[in-house]
């Protein structure tokens, strides 16, 4: 996978120097480095695109050295973890801003004696709230100020994995983005600790216009490059036949698609989630640049960690409904950014069904306008803590009402289905299960059901 990867970073330094020139770039460097990053902080209208997309590949360059060191096994969220760095490193993120909170998370790891690539999927989560080491740093104070930043990313860091583990189990798989919502606890406690001392960071817009063709070009040519490799690599029908399998599941997460259907598969839902975000910001007369960029590409690496077209559609149109339900425009800035985002809740669509689905979303539209009031915009997974809050909300409820219609959701998710010759739902039967793998006993090595064969029996 490092190959790929770095493939993507270079693609985006290329691209950089293709949309600006070498010194547009390095100067909007020393701007985006200057900037506070409180939402909505789009590092295109500060710095220019170019600069913009330097700093996403420092930052990923960044992700992928800290990868290696760590010796992480890379996997599905590893995709994820691209995705999420890249893209909000369009937005809030940069090269400096997000060193303390991984330095806390190893230092987290030298006292507790545990190997640091445990946690090291946390730890760059946990830079969604680098926004906040930005604005202490910057904040006119003396030496004192930058020496305060410091410790609050070092502190962030140091507490962000046991409170991700504790969130993640809270949200029974409903909320794909935990790391927003542990982040947002976090959040509701360090800010008020740092406004009761006169130190409250003021939500900020910095929004680019103008950019839809050039950005637009750039991401339908990366999901057709996705697409074409994804046929390429799973032998055409072979591939769309176990993609058909991958959009049957939930996505409750955890749902790695690399290793449960293989490469072939998960390309192909990366290429259609990403088309078909890239077609709604479009739809509604949005505008593309860094925090709906953004957004695309946590979408593209949630393609391979729980979601696909059928889980995010129903959600993403609750969505659009709420938007339009209120006297907030859907392509306004803050619902152009939630449009994308609102699909963390996209389990709830795969597991209780389409309907409830639009329900979430639009639940959502009007509760992540709110949810971020109490920090002042210093997380950048915001729609990640608003989609906790609705999941910790919605799950207890529906259950109650769902394991009274339909038994089999009690206590029962995509991998327990799997693991048993019962359907996940009774819409879907799954014919193939038997026949699929005792015929072709290979198959069990990326198929999620290897008890069909004699060494998963074992």
């Amino acid at each position: 996978m490092y190959i790929p990867i770095a493939a993507f970073i270079a693609s985006l330094y290329v691209l950089a120097f293709v949309f600006d020139s070498p010194v547009n770039i390095f100067t909007g460097l020393r701007l985006i480095l200057g900037t506070q990053d409180v939402l909505i902080t789009d590092y295109m209208a500060v710095g220019g695109i170019g600069a913009a997309l330097f700093n996403s590949a420092t930052v990923l360059l960044v992700t992928l050295t800290v990868l290696r060191i760590a010796n992480d096994p890379l996997n599905g969220f590893t995709i994820v973890i691209v995705g999420l760095m890249g893209g909000f490193a369009l937005f809030g993120k940069n090269f400096l801003n997000i060193l303390p909170i991984l330095l806390g998370t190893m230092l987290y790891c030298k006292v507790t004696e545990e190997p640091f690539a445990k946690h090291v999927s946390s730890a760059l989560v946990g830079t969604s709230l680098a926004p906040l080491v930005s604005f202490t740093v910057l904040t006119e104070g003396g030496w004192g100020m930058p020496m305060l930043g410091m410790f609050i990313g070092l502190a962030i860091g140091f507490i962000i994995s046991p409170v991700c583990a504790y969130t993640f189990r809270i949200q029974n798989g409903m909320n794909l983005y935990n790391g927003g919502f542990a982040c947002g606890m976090i959040a509701m406690i360090l800010v008020p600790l740092l406004s009761s001392r006169g130190l409250a960071p003021t939500r900020a817009l910095h929004w680019a216009t103008g950019l839809n063709f050039q950005l637009g070009l750039f991401l339908y040519a990366l999901c057709a490059v996705f697409l074409v490799a994804g046929l390429i690599v799973g032998g055409g029908h072979h591939a769309l036949y176990n993609y058909w399998r991958l959009l049957n599941t939930s996505g409750r997460a955890p749902s790695d698609f690399l290793r449960m259907f293989g490469p072939a598969p998960t390309l192909i839902n990366m290429a259609l989630c990403g088309a078909l975000a890239t077609s709604y910001i479009l739809l509604i007369g949005g505008d593309l640049n860094g925090p709906t960029l953004g957004g695309i590409f946590t979408i593209i690496g949630f393609a391979a960690y729980g979601k696909h077209p059928f889980n995010i559609v129903p959600v993403m149109l609750g969505l659009f409904l709420g938007g339009l339900a209120s006297h907030w425009s859907v392509n306004s800035p803050s619902l152009q950014i939630a449009g994308l985002f609102c699909t963390t809740l996209a389990p709830m669509a795969g597991y209780f069904g389409p309907f409830v689905g639009i329900f979430a979303g639009f639940c959502h539209s009007a509760v992540v306008l709110f949810a971020g009031s109490p920090v002042e915009g210093v997380n950048l997974y915001n729609n990640g803590f608003s989609g906790g809050i609705i999941a910790v909300v919605l799950y207890p409820v529906l259950m109650t009402a769902f394991k009274r219609r339909i038994p089999e959701l009690q206590d029962k998710d995509y991998f327990d289905a799997f693991m048993s010759d019962e359907p996940l739902y009774p819409r879907f039967r799954h014919s193939y299960r038997k026949t699929h793998w005792v015929n072709n006993p290979e198959n069990a090595v990326q198929d999620p059901a290897p008890e069909h064969t004699e060494k998963g029996k074992k």
